[in-house]
């Protein structure tokens, strides 16, 4: 694992919003109040790394033994939440406890847009704790999609659907959700986006007719070239079916002004 935590830092594009949300049903407008409340909307820090928060007591939790008194000695780990106040940069914390047991350490972190925790690498659509933290190096489109997979295997998606902004944040960040308001955050979020026009589709080519079906010409102009039997007439091959009924009939009709070409002469008067 690369230690800077620096990859390509793409920024979210207007249009992912939308893609990305119709995966769970929702608007944008849904993944707006998300992504406000979660990081302010924004999936790097200054120096082009993924905003994370470092998690003492998930890392006291995916630590034993030797490591874990290791951890604890060096202020890095606790067994309860809220013992001690983070720091501001999570980062030193980090790679500090990748030194005692890397894979812990980024399990032991929230990341990027969505701030999904490490541990939940496999509910984010992961293999591997490394493989989503690259790609939360890479993208912030790829941090939106590991965050609405993450909804979506715990079923929160239709608590977002519902505007059940309660039942939400109680699934995506525990019962202790009240204590930063992020339902009523959430709602005051989600009242600002839907009052501001959504992202206009991409244009779309429009859909062409198809093209009309040639009908057969049974009454195409005789090709020049020489008579034959002096009828003045030389017919040509017919297209489909008609060839089996129309071919007799101009037959018979050839051989009967061969034999009595008078009874197609005009009447003298």
């Amino acid at each position: 694992m690369d230690m800077t935590f620096k990859g390509a830092a793409r920024r979210l594009d207007d249009l992912d919003l939308p893609k990305l949300g119709a995966r769970i049903g929702v608007g944008e407008d849904e993944i707006h109040a998300f992504l406000d409340v979660e990081t302010s909307g924004h999936g790097f820090d200054a120096q082009g790394r993924p905003i994370i928060l470092f998690e003492p007591h998930v890392f006291y939790r995916n630590l034993a033994g030797a490591a874990r008194a290791k951890a604890v000695a060096a202020g890095l780990a606790y067994a309860k939440w809220g013992e001690k106040p983070y720091p501001r940069d999570s980062y030193p914390r980090l790679k500090a406890a990748c030194a005692i047991d890397e894979t812990a350490a980024l399990r032991s972190a929230s990341w990027g847009l969505g701030q999904v925790l490490g541990e939940n690498f496999r509910a984010a659509g992961f293999a591997t704790v490394q493989a989503m933290v690259e790609a939360m190096m890479a993208d912030e489109a790829l941090q939106l999609a590991a965050a609405v997979n993450f909804i979506a295997a715990n079923r929160l998606d239709g608590k977002l659907r519902a505007l059940d902004w309660a039942g939400f944040a109680k699934g995506y960040n525990g019962v202790s959700y009240r204590k930063n308001a992020y339902d009523i955050r959430l709602a005051a979020a989600f009242r600002k986006w839907s009052a501001i026009k959504d992202t206009p589709s991409p244009p779309t080519a429009p859909v062409q007719p198809p093209a009309p079906v040639p009908m057969p010409q049974l009454n195409s102009p005789a090709p020049s070239g020489p008579k034959q039997g002096g009828a003045g007439v030389r017919p040509g091959p017919l297209p489909g079916s008609w060839a089996a009924v129309l071919a007799p009939l101009v037959a018979a009709i050839l051989s009967l002004f061969r034999k009595a070409p008078s009874l197609f002469r005009k009447a003298k008067p």
